[in-house]
């Protein structure tokens, strides 16, 4: 949407919109604070698969180990839950009790996908008995289908689990989630694995600023997509007064906050491995600050992400983990100085994933 007010805001373009985003997200220069700090200011982290949110914080944090977010998981003071779009993520205490009502509306508009499978079921009282299961004693997925089947037999099993996901806040209890550690998704609810009631739904005004401290300069459909909440427009037009307002090279309006960091589009951004499905690459409708048009559509395959590799603040590779080594595949040819540094972080990302482990970096097809 652009307002009369946008068409005179000033013009922000992608690489200062880029150097923005990378400074909120602790991806410019790495920051010297916690793991649960960062987990909070970051919003939560991705977490379909265990890894993810442990190569996120090593790419943000300075000195980080993957115990510096096993031990709070651990006590309890983050945890892995749905949120946002529907996805696991791994949030702190606090968030799992205010960010999960927040996108509740949306967790009950997601059940109208499986409507058909649900005919016959007293969707209120599931929860209840759902509820009740998993605060006796936490189960699997698939114990709780089964003890939702025998109540509804006529019911599609798989419909019951994503009623069960939708209607309460399940989290999925440790050892799942530690590094190091096995363990199947065994389930509970995230009032009784943290000891505390849930908050009521909050207003979205305070969620506005602080996805703005994470991700911004950003518009209302940037926000919506990343919470995968719509009608935030009424939230960010009561917050104008309180913001700062800019233009993107298309002319979308994007609010900020007025003392956040937009710096200098020629500041350095030295390379950074990303874990696939990392929430830099989720949480803008518009994405080009971060993928250049000619590698949209290259860091995914039908529903997986791919892990990136990040030169100069942009999309411009793909790496993995193979034999040990670090395989970097980049998306054209890297300057000598650029596939020095990226050998450097690749090496220090393996020497904190894989303490004590060889720290192999090599670079494999180029992916033109």
């Amino acid at each position: 949407m652009t307002t009369k007010a946008a068409t005179t805001a000033p013009v922000l373009g992608i690489r200062a919109l880029n150097r923005a985003t990378l400074a909120r997200q602790l991806l410019l220069r790495r920051a010297g604070t916690t793991a649960e700090a960062a987990v909070a200011h970051l919003l939560g982290l991705q977490a379909q698969n265990v890894k993810p949110p442990y190569y996120a914080l090593a790419a943000r944090l300075d000195g980080f180990t993957p115990e510096d977010l096993s031990a709070p998981m651990a006590d309890r003071r983050v945890a892995r839950l749905v949120t946002m779009r529907s996805t696991i993520h791994t949030h702190t205490a606090d968030d799992c009790l205010t960010l999960r009502p927040l996108v509740q509306a949306a967790r009950e508009r997601e059940l109208r996908a499986f409507r058909n499978g649900l005919t016959g079921v007293d969707l209120d009282r599931l929860a209840v008995l759902a509820r009740e299961l998993v605060e006796d004693e936490p189960r699997t997925p698939g114990q709780l289908r089964e003890a939702l089947l025998a109540e509804w037999p006529d019911a599609d099993p798989q419909a019951l689990s994503a009623a069960a996901r939708c209607r309460l806040p399940l989290v999925q209890v440790t050892p799942r989630g530690l590094w190091g550690r096995s363990g199947q998704v065994t389930l509970t609810t995230a009032e009784h694995w943290l000891g505390r009631p849930a908050r009521p739904a909050p207003a979205p005004d305070d969620t506005v600023l602080r996805y703005l401290a994470a991700f911004g300069p950003a518009s209302v459909k940037d926000m919506q997509t990343w919470a995968g909440l719509t009608r935030l427009r009424d939230a960010f037009e009561r917050l104008r007064p309180r913001l700062v307002v800019f233009r993107d090279p298309n002319g979308t309006e994007l609010f900020d906050l007025p003392d956040a960091p937009r710096p200098d589009p020629d500041t350095p951004a030295p390379p950074r491995f990303l874990p696939e499905f990392d929430n830099l690459l989720l949480s803008h409708a518009d994405r080009t600050r971060l993928v250049p048009p000619e590698h949209k559509g290259r860091t995914w395959r039908k529903n997986q992400a791919y892990r990136v590799l990040l030169v100069d603040g942009f999309v411009a590779g793909l790496w993995k983990l193979e034999e040990g080594a670090l395989v970097v595949e980049p998306f054209g040819r890297l300057a000598k100085k650029q596939r020095d540094e990226v050998v450097a972080e690749g090496g220090r990302t393996l020497a904190t994933m894989r303490a004590g482990a060889a720290c192999d970096v090599r670079f494999g097809t180029v992916r033109d």
